[in-house]
């Protein structure tokens, strides 16, 4: 059997002649297993919060995005692009129009993204997830609607359930007359379309009206060119191998991006909370786990006579350090594994019951704390609880043998 460890084993778990030593020892399992427990759950809810959060935002971001390099638009109709709508790993192959334009309702008037989508678009069974208020419809009996979203319903108070009064978009003309014109109006596409349903997402989205293609090009003046393609594909399908394929053979002239790439802001902020949250929590676990050197202390002190004992038996220094050092260890791992397990347990807990409720008023689709769990945290905590409690443990345990040579002359 190993020595030191059977040592340190004893020591742990044998009564000591001074009961402060049992308390601080408690403590200090408590403080780790505390600190341990509150950093798993608290990024596992993170997760959860950074799924719910991605899986509003890809339900209207495509897997794959192209666009023109420079200029708007351009032409759907080559040859590439009329092989590339047959591939087999293609799910939805949207064509998409969008621009600026003036947005208004009764009296009130607000600029907004107009994006026009082919009928594709409709094959994400996700869009209602987002819906508001009425539904999520573009097309009705050769009928045209728009579903816009709440920052524009909030700012022009659409009604979606009253027919009489459609939201008007104007665009400018594309070839407006050089002559001044006595009615503005008139270097100006009007068109009205009702509304039949508003979504939510986040502010760079609801600020957008969604409509048919054909209205956009009859809105915009672009018979056949289009701003985008977005592409989804079947499930199982790699992305990143389909987004590398249409690099490699569509040329220098278009931009291809994925999900990460579309929205680079909100993976940088999702991934700098949950690493701030992290280190934050770190540095009160750090604390906790510092509680080991006081511990080991007053044990050093209350078996003076056991490690002269022990030296005099011919042990050497090396091996009375690790003895107090995996005293250490074994103190912070104890807390740390129980730990590890009451916050896997509460999060699988929270998971299937939704034990803590979050606020009514809560922007996020969920009523209660999202989590989600990942082997990469328990990892993450277990390393660095052992780095520290390593450190903490070897200060503590140098302390065994500072006097050494003293003890065995008292002894």
């Amino acid at each position: 059997m190993n020595t030191p460890f059977y040592i340190a084993r004893r020591y742990l778990f044998a009564k000591k002649s001074t009961n402060a030593i049992n308390i601080i020892s408690t403590i200090s399992v408590a403080g780790v297993f505390v600190g341990s427990a509150a950093l798993i759950i608290i990024l596992s809810v993170f997760n959860g919060f950074e799924e719910v959060v991605l899986k509003m935002f890809n339900t209207i971001t495509p897997q794959i995005v192209i666009s023109p390099l420079k200029g708007k638009t351009f032409n759907p109709n080559t040859t590439y692009f009329n092989e590339l709508r047959k591939d087999k790993e293609i799910y939805s192959f949207t064509e998409v129009l969008s621009e600026n334009a003036l947005l208004r309702y009764n009296d009130k008037q607000s600029v907004g993204l107009v994006k026009g989508v082919s009928t594709d678009y409709l094959k994400n069974k996700s869009l209602d997830s987002i819906t508001i208020d009425g539904n999520f419809v573009l097309e009705s009996k050769s009928l045209n609607y728009a579903v816009i979203g709440s920052a524009i319903q909030n700012f022009l108070m659409v009604n979606t359930t009253d027919p009489f009064y459609p939201l008007q978009i104007f665009s400018p003309k594309k070839k407006a007359n050089q002559a001044s014109s006595i009615n503005p109006a008139d270097d100006f596409t009007i068109l009205s379309i009702p509304v039949s349903g508003v979504f939510e997402v986040q502010q760079d989205f609801d600020n957008m009206a969604i409509v048919p293609l054909r209205f956009a090009r009859k809105l915009l003046e672009e018979p056949l060119n289009i701003s985008a393609i977005e592409i989804n594909l079947h499930k199982g399908a790699d992305a990143d191998l389909f987004r590398q394929k249409i690099e490699d053979q569509i040329g220098e002239n278009f931009e291809i991006k994925d999900r990460i790439q579309q929205n680079k802001v909100l993976y940088n902020i999702l991934g700098s909370e949950k690493w701030a949250v992290y280190i934050i929590l770190t540095f009160i676990l750090i604390i906790a786990i510092f509680n080991i050197i006081g511990s080991l202390t007053m044990l050093v002190i209350d078996k003076l006579k056991d490690i002269a004992i022990l030296s005099s038996l011919g042990a050497g220094k090396k091996l009375i350090k690790r003895i107090f050092l995996l005293e250490g260890m074994m103190i912070s791992m104890t807390g740390c594994i129980c730990g590890l397990l009451i916050g896997l347990g509460f999060s699988l807990l929270q998971q299937k019951f939704g034990l803590i409720k979050m606020s009514q008023d809560n922007l996020v689709i969920t009523n209660a704390y999202p989590v989600a769990l990942k082997w990469k945290d328990f990892l993450l905590v277990f390393f660095t609880v052992s780095i520290f409690s390593f450190m903490a443990s070897a200060l503590s345990s140098n302390l065994s043998v500072k006097k050494i040579n003293h003890l065995n002359q008292d002894l």
